[in-house]
């Protein structure tokens, strides 16, 4: 019963139905509710990035003899990209920027600021501007093929996060300033999973713990609570909140991956922005071994490599806002009396976004794992894994992005017949539909045409 529930619900046959899985599995809600095993992740994860960091300092700086390359690149990232659809913003209940963070606010050493406006009114826009420049830094500086350069990225992420951890309570740098927190959130609208209260219950509720905490524990880590939880884009789904409620409210949902993207339709200032720098970077970095064009970006040097990089970056971010504007303008409708002003071209986008950045991380992860135990082995001196290789057929890449791309076109057109002919029955004319469509066609086009020659 469970098992066909749930397919209706993934394959949005029942696109308004959820299950709450700590109601089906009662395990789970013990397992975040005790915490344990949160604790001994985040632990094993503070202890990898000290390594991490350390050996991207101090080890070998040839990227064929240091294992943080592939650990970085190869390995962080496209397990990252992959929770996107999968588990929503839990990798970051998990993460371990703010170790540091909390424990010195543990220790005390917390000015416990209040959070200023500025920031409060602003994070998307900063948030959004740190993605950009560490995007830039990958695309512009060969940091791929620096250990002590990746080793220092990964510093300055976790040395952001522990000075505001210093300066504001609870993870601060987690809801305002993250880029990592942002850009997973807003991959997370196409995740099967949300975290969510019962809203009926919170009604009777009278302390509201969740955010507020008690006398014995802090409440919402980043100033949440259950009960204000309405999408993916902030909610760490640490579970934090469970072992405060006395209504027995938060719930985990499995629910249609469609469900949040016709529901928001695009209103959210932070996908508004976020999707098209994300997808403007990612044909650029297809775009990195083209043979369709003359320059590359990492074949020039220093200043003119990163001006280059720039310029690309930005024509990329124009090209998709373009594409964004157009799709608006085509659909014929950008607002609603319920919820003011939205972008309908934002949602229809998502999986290509997500496609694009998977496709991306994937194709670097199994395209340099062959050499990972061998450089392990030269890096540490153990000669039994020099020799514990593999290869790749060379097909595997064209046909993996083949397939993730023509997916997610097909996402793209489904999220496009929802908004036109449910959420908005009768109002959109099949002839403007048909132009988003033929957009969507085109922007699938350009990735083609730029991701393909790459395999």
């Amino acid at each position: 019963m469970f098992l066909k529930r749930a397919i209706r619900i993934i394959f949005d046959r029942a696109p308004d139905e959820t299950i709450d899985l700590f109601a089906v599995f009662p395990g789970l809600r013990r397992f975040f509710e005790r915490r344990r095993l949160h604790r001994f992740l985040r632990t094993f994860g503070d202890l990898a990035f000290a390594f991490i960091i350390f050996v991207g300092l101090f080890g070998p700086q040839d990227p064929g003899e240091n294992c943080i390359i592939y650990l970085s690149w190869g390995v962080w990232w496209p397990t990252i990209v992959l929770t996107w659809f999968f588990v929503g913003r839990m990798w970051c209940g998990f993460c371990p920027f703010p170790g540091i963070g909390r424990l010195a606010q543990g220790l005390g050493f917390c000015l416990n600021l209040k959070v200023p406006r500025f920031l409060r009114k602003n994070s998307p826009y900063l948030s959004v501007i740190l993605l950009c420049i560490i995007l830039w830094i990958e695309e512009s500086t060969g940091i791929k093929e620096s250990p002590r350069g990746t080793a220092l990225l990964i510093l300055a992420i976790l040395s952001g996060a522990t000075l505001t951890s210093l300066l504001f309570p609870m993870q601060a740098w987690c809801r305002y300033l993250c880029p990592m927190g942002r850009l997973i959130g807003v991959g997370s609208t196409l995740s099967m999973l949300e975290f969510r209260a019962d809203f009926e219950k919170c009604k009777k509720c009278r302390t509201f713990a969740c955010k507020r905490g008690t006398q014995e524990r802090r409440g919402c880590p980043v100033f949440l609570g259950a009960f204000n939880v309405r999408n993916n884009l902030d909610c760490l789904i640490c579970g934090h909140c469970l072992s405060l409620c006395d209504k027995d409210s938060p719930m985990l949902n499995l629910r249609s991956p469609f469900k949040e993207l016709v529901l928001n339709k695009g209103r959210f200032i932070t996908c508004s922005y976020i999707i098209p720098f994300l997808m403007g970077s990612q044909l650029v970095r297809f775009y990195e071994d083209s043979p369709f064009f003359f320059v590359h970006v990492g074949r020039l040097n220093g200043l003119d490599d990163m001006l280059v990089c720039s310029a690309m970056l930005a024509a990329g971010f124009f090209y998709v806002f373009v594409i964004i504007r157009l799709g608006a303008l085509f659909f014929g409708i950008t607002e609603d009396e319920l919820f003011g002003k939205f972008s309908p071209m934002v949602p229809i986008l998502v999986p290509m976004a997500f496609a694009g950045e998977l496709a991306y991380r994937l194709d670097y992860a199994l395209r340099y794992a062959p050499g990972f135990f061998p450089t392990i082995g030269r890096q540490f001196s153990v000669d039994s894994l020099l020799g514990l290789t593999f290869s790749v057929p060379p097909m595997t890449f064209p046909i993996m992005n083949i397939f993730i791309l023509l997916s997610s076109v097909a996402a793209c057109i489904y999220v496009l017949y929802r908004l036109a002919f449910q959420e908005f029955e009768g109002i959109v004319p099949m002839r403007r539909v048909v132009l988003v469509a033929a957009l969507v066609l085109i922007t699938g086009l350009s990735y083609m045409c730029l991701m393909i020659p790459v395999a």
